[in-house]
């Protein structure tokens, strides 16, 4: 699939939790993402392949090779690619320094804006005292997270039936289970934390699935979201201006929306 004529262009996009070789990823709803949005740089903040799926079961549909290749051209066409592994593509974490088909491997960035801003960029993985601490919990989870999704594939062919659009059973889940939401709060809190340490006016990272911008912790905090729920992407427009892309909202309703998440200050 070629890219639309008349394709969006940004600074930068930056896109997490992927999940490439999972029946969950929303490899479709992300190429047509793509195919509608250029950058001159590309920040793959982790989890973009699922190797923890992959070990137990061999799952690699046309579509998401197809993810690979977009963004392979993507990079031949002069975008800068850079990639950060994930916990789920933890096996990348041996090649910080090398270059495949033109993508950086490298640990963390530091991306500065066009208004000068400093902002982290980081999975974000490491703030995961479940990942960390007890990696067989972290495995357990996520068997019950891809049995949530397939509660929720059904569930969502059911509601399509009665004429309802998508709801995500695990994203409600988040919002409303109190240790959920408490997780979320000390996550965001922490990874505000590394960002004061490092000195920089904010961060960009991924991992926990939830979509949002904020400042709540003193610095920007930007969550890129993931593309087997949310459809999410983070993009930064030429003058240092970040905006969160809700693609499977626009998608759906086939127009061009205002974003109805909260932003930070973190406009020129």
């Amino acid at each position: 699939m070629n890219d639309a004529p008349d394709a969006r262009r940004y600074r930068t996009i930056f896109l997490s939790d992927v999940h490439l070789g999972t029946k969950g990823c929303q490899a479709d709803m992300l190429l047509d993402f793509l195919r509608w949005h250029d950058a001159d740089t590309i920040y793959l903040v982790g989890d973009i392949v699922d190797g923890w799926r992959l070990r137990s079961g061999w799952y690699w549909p046309q579509a998401h090779n197809d993810v690979v290749q977009k963004l392979l051209r993507k990079g031949r066409k002069g975008a800068r690619m850079v990639y950060l592994p994930g916990n789920h593509d933890e096996f990348l974490r041996d090649y910080y320094g090398s270059h495949f088909g033109g993508i950086e491997v490298v640990e963390t960035a530091i991306h500065e804006s066009a208004d000068g801003k400093r902002f982290l960029v980081i999975h974000g993985d490491v703030f995961d005292v479940v990942v960390r601490h007890a990696k067989w919990l972290a495995f357990l989870g996520d068997g019950a997270y891809t049995a949530a999704l397939g509660v929720n594939t059904y569930l969502n062919w059911c509601r399509r039936k009665l004429g309802f659009p998508y709801w995500s059973l695990s994203q409600w889940a988040k919002l409303k289970v109190k240790n959920a939401v408490n997780f979320i709060g000390r996550f965001e809190e922490a990874v505000a934390n590394e960002a004061r340490r490092h000195k920089v006016d904010g961060v960009i990272c991924g991992h926990i699935h939830h979509a949002v911008m904020h400042d709540r912790f003193g610095v920007d905090y930007l969550n890129c979201g993931d593309w087997v729920e949310s459809c999410t992407a983070i993009v930064e427009h030429p003058d240092g201006r970040f905006e969160m892309i809700d693609w499977a909202r626009r998608s759906r309703e086939g127009v061009e929306l205002p974003v109805a998440l909260p932003a930070p200050k973190v406009a020129a």
